[in-house]
């Protein structure tokens, strides 16, 4: 399970470092090769091991094409998503597509959400974070204590 926020940098090449623990939880998981995606809803990306993104994959695919949404969801995560490897010095070269789509330059915000990454500029994470939440929570979720 990845958990935490982790403030980090990326180079003018597009170069991330990931932390050092997050390394090493990425290569005992599934030896350092991830699928970096755009998020559907989010202006940020995904960051699957790659044995989660093929769990993933079956579930998109299987979206209804028919239904405008999925087909939007579909074109978002597959159309986007690349697969990458930790470098020898446990950084990712992110793609041009993926930094634009994300926003992404100097400042990163990496954040552990279960069984994936979300990776942000820090600029629009802290915006994130302030927003007030203005979606009500689903019925399922009102009984949860915190």
């Amino acid at each position: 399970m990845y958990t935490g926020s982790y403030a980090i940098n990326m180079d003018v090449k597009g170069r991330m470092a990931v932390p050092a623990r997050q390394r090493e939880l990425l290569a005992e998981c599934c030896g350092g090769r991830l699928v970096v995606t755009a998020h559907h809803e989010d202006d940020c990306l995904l960051v699957y091991p790659e044995g989660e993104w093929q769990e993933q994959l079956p579930k998109l695919l299987a979206l209804p094409n028919t239904n405008k949404a999925a087909r939007h969801i579909q074109r978002r995560m597959i159309g986007h998503a690349a697969e990458l490897d930790l470098d020898a010095n446990g950084r990712l070269l992110l793609p041009p597509t993926l930094r634009v789509f994300a926003g992404l330059e100097k400042k990163l915000m990496l954040i552990g959400v279960g069984n994936k990454y979300e990776l942000w500029s820090e600029e629009r994470w802290n915006n994130q974070m302030q927003a007030s939440v203005v979606e009500e929570l689903p019925a399922h979720l009102q009984d949860l204590s915190f």
